[in-house]
């Protein structure tokens, strides 16, 4: 079963390769995934990394947590599973963007 791994604090310029190499330290990497401004395609200073076992995500999170990149110290923790999302109020039917 795979391991999906929080990654932060990254460099805007910090590419999925890069992260890819890094956690190969640790073992097998499943996936990384940059997260990226959808208007400007430029990273958010964040990243999912899938490791393929329990205990190859732990030895990432021992060897990559405080990790010194581009001078940036890294987090590196379990991801926490995504919370659903309320659907975003609909101000024309509210009545408050009424002129």
């Amino acid at each position: 079963m795979e391991v999906k791994l929080y990654v932060g604090n990254l460099w805007h310029t910090t590419t999925e390769d890069d992260l890819k190499t890094l956690f190969a330290r640790a073992g097998q990497v499943a996936s990384v995934a940059l997260i990226k401004d959808r208007d400007t395609g430029i990273s958010k200073g964040f990243a999912f990394v899938e490791m393929t076992t329990q205990t190859e995500a732990e030895k990432a999170i021992s060897l990559l947590n405080g990790f010194n990149l581009g001078e940036r110290e890294l987090k590196v923790n379990l991801a926490k599973p995504r919370e659903e999302r309320g659907s975003r109020p609909n101000y024309r039917q509210s009545g408050r963007n009424r002129r």
